[in-house]
C-alpha cells in the first residue's frame, strides 16, 4: 500500500528573528534561518490565526457575506470569519463569536471541518473551519463599522454556492475550501 501523504513539521534553527513592521492587526517578521547547509532570510506576516464558519440552515442554504476588501479592490463573497485575537479564546468559541458578530446568528450544532494554512509562502496564518447548523437569530444585532458596516448577507443553496466557486464567479480561497469541505461532509464522504 502506498504511503499516505501528510505535511511534516520541520523546525530549522532560527538564528535571528525581528518584527520589521508592527501593524494594527498583524506584524511582519524577518527571520534568519539555518537551512540546507547555509543561511536564508525570510519575511512573512506573523498572523494570529483565524476561524471560518460554514453556516447551513434547515433548507440546506449556506450563509454568505459580502464585504469590501481593500487589498483586492473587490466586495467579495465570503464565509463569516474572523481573527483569533481574543486572549485565551479557543477556535470554537471564536467561531461562535464571529457568527454572532457578522451575521447576528447562533447555531445549535458545531462540527470542526478542517484547518488549513492560508498562504504558507507568506504568512503563518492557520484557519480553523467549522460547520454550523441549527441556525437561530440572536436578540441583539451587533454594531458594525468600517468594511463591516455594509456587509451584505445572503443565504443560497449549498450547491449553487459551490457552483459559483467552480465557475469562477467567487474567488475567495477560504470560501472555496469551506464550501467544498462542507459539501463533502454533507455527502457523507
Amino acid at each position: 500500500m502506498p504511503e499516505v501523504l501528510q505535511d511534516d513539521r520541520f523546525e530549522p534553527e532560527i538564528l535571528h528573528s525581528d518584527v520589521v513592521y508592527e501593524g494594527a492587526v498583524w506584524d511582519v517578521r524577518s527571520d534568519r534561518v539555518r537551512y540546507g547547509g547555509g543561511e536564508i532570510v525570510r519575511q512573512y506576516v506573523d498572523h494570529t490565526g483565524a476561524v471560518a464558519i460554514v453556516a447551513i440552515d434547515d433548507d440546506d442554504r449556506v450563509l454568505l457575506i459580502q464585504q469590501y476588501r481593500h487589498p483586492i479592490r473587490h466586495r467579495d463573497w465570503e464565509l463569516p470569519a474572523g481573527l483569533l485575537d481574543v486572549e485565551g479564546e479557543d477556535p470554537l468559541s471564536a467561531a461562535k463569536r464571529e457568527l454572532a458578530e457578522e451575521a447576528d446568528l447562533a447555531a445549535r450544532h458545531w462540527e470542526p471541518l478542517l484547518s488549513t494554512f492560508a498562504t504558507p509562502g507568506g504568512s503563518n496564518e492557520i484557519v480553523h473551519f467549522f460547520l454550523a447548523t441549527g441556525l437561530t437569530p440572536i436578540a441583539d444585532a451587533h454594531a458594525r463599522e468600517d468594511e463591516e458596516a455594509d456587509i451584505r448577507v445572503e443565504r443560497v443553496p449549498l450547491a449553487d454556492a459551490v457552483a459559483g466557486v467552480l465557475d469562477g464567479r467567487m474567488h475567495n480561497a477560504l470560501l472555496a475550501i469551506g464550501l467544498l469541505a462542507a459539501e463533502r461532509r454533507r455527502a457523507g464522504a
